[in-house]
């Protein structure tokens, strides 16, 4: 997953499974642990949603994922989806990770989960890792070539994939705009804004949907696994759970909710998850512009989808804050998240003329 030692940490209490049961599963499955004794396991401290952990056999080195425990909403966590999204789409894009197995043997740790091979690079947080720089030409090739794959992956033939069938036709920005609201109403605790005005503001003034592309779901630098020896390359794409069919404009507002760049507001600038803010990082515009002229898509209505972007950022992220009040994960990463979540609903209220 990641040369970053940084992101790795022992496993929390409350995300432990048998790890015994997970070797004697997995080692049929992968000859190179014919022999072999049960791995070391370290949890990834990054992600805020599916659990990861490294299984350490030292050679090779493995990764796991599975759903977190308790209350999950009822399209996430989808294992199997995530695990046929990557075996089909490996083929057609090279920054796709390979798959050792995937179980839905609730006996084994009480859970769905899968196995694949490490990616082996450097997966950012919020600020560079010690010992790593990035000149301000790296920074802007790396923000420029996060844009150009989300590009590349959105080009992808899905009838040619064998993916199609994830998507449900015509209707995708309506229906997300319907269950994202759906979503944080049923989220929402008394100490957020209620945000009905910024709803009906994305109910009305929704495009139709511009084609249907394969969308990430979650693109943003911490998903990606990078090669930053030199001029800056992806080596991986990681966090697949959200990928569907539908209009490729809607992911890449999905994508850039995430990008906090050095002239934003000190408030918005607290909810940053990535380095975005380095010198050199491209603006926003520039990389809207330099997606659109490289997928020949158009817009006239931008601002729906970065008001839609950041509001859809905010459900998920007060999904998580509901959850850490009533007790269902005890992390202390999400503390604050309800502040988060308060902080992007306001600034997608100003976009929108809501405020």
């Amino acid at each position: 997953m990641s040369e970053n030692a940084g992101r790795l940490r022992e496993v929390r209490p409350e995300d432990a499974f048998d790890v015994e049961a997970v070797h004697a599963w997995l080692a049929p499955r992968v000859p190179a642990l014919e022999g072999r004794a049960a791995p070391r396991v370290r949890q990834f401290s990054g992600g805020a949603s599916n659990l990861t952990y490294l299984l350490d056999y030292g050679d090779p080195q493995l990764v796991l994922r599975r759903p977190p425990h308790g209350h999950k909403a009822a399209s996430a966590h989808d294992m199997g989806r995530e695990v046929r999204v990557q075996q089909r789409l490996r083929p057609h894009l090279h920054v796709v990770a390979e798959i050792h197995g995937f179980c839905q043997d609730h006996s084994v740790i009480g859970s769905d989960f899968y196995v694949m091979e490490q990616l082996v690079g450097t997966v950012l947080g919020r600020k560079l890792p010690e010992g790593v720089e990035l000149s301000p030409e790296q920074a802007r090739v790396l923000g420029e070539t996060a844009y150009d794959t989300l590009a590349e992956l959105h080009s992808i033939d899905v009838d040619a994939a064998g993916l199609a069938d994830l998507g449900r036709g015509p209707g995708y920005v309506r229906r997300q705009v319907e269950g994202w609201s759906r979503r944080f109403r049923d989220a929402r605790t008394d100490d957020v804004p209620p945000a009905e005005e910024l709803m009906g503001w994305l109910a009305g003034h929704q495009p139709e949907d511009v084609r249907a592309s394969l969308l990430h779901g979650d693109w943003k630098l911490d998903n990606l696994v990078l090669d930053l020896s030199g001029t800056p390359r992806i080596t991986g794409v990681l966090d697949w759970e959200m990928a569907t069919v539908g209009d490729p404009l809607m992911d890449l507002g999905a994508s850039l909710a995430y990008w906090v760049t050095a002239d934003d507001d000190e408030e918005f600038g607290l909810v940053s998850t990535q380095p975005s803010t380095l010198p050199g990082m491209p603006t926003r515009e520039q990389l809207v512009a330099r997606y659109l002229e490289r997928t020949g898509l158009t817009t006239g209505n931008w601002a729906f989808y970065e008001v839609f972007g950041l509001f859809r950022l905010a459900v998920i992220v007060q999904q998580i804050w509901a959850r850490y009040r009533s007790g269902h994960t005890t992390n202390p990463r999400f503390a604050h998240f309800g502040i988060a979540a308060a902080v992007l609903l306001q600034r997608a209220e100003r976009l929108a003329g809501c405020r």
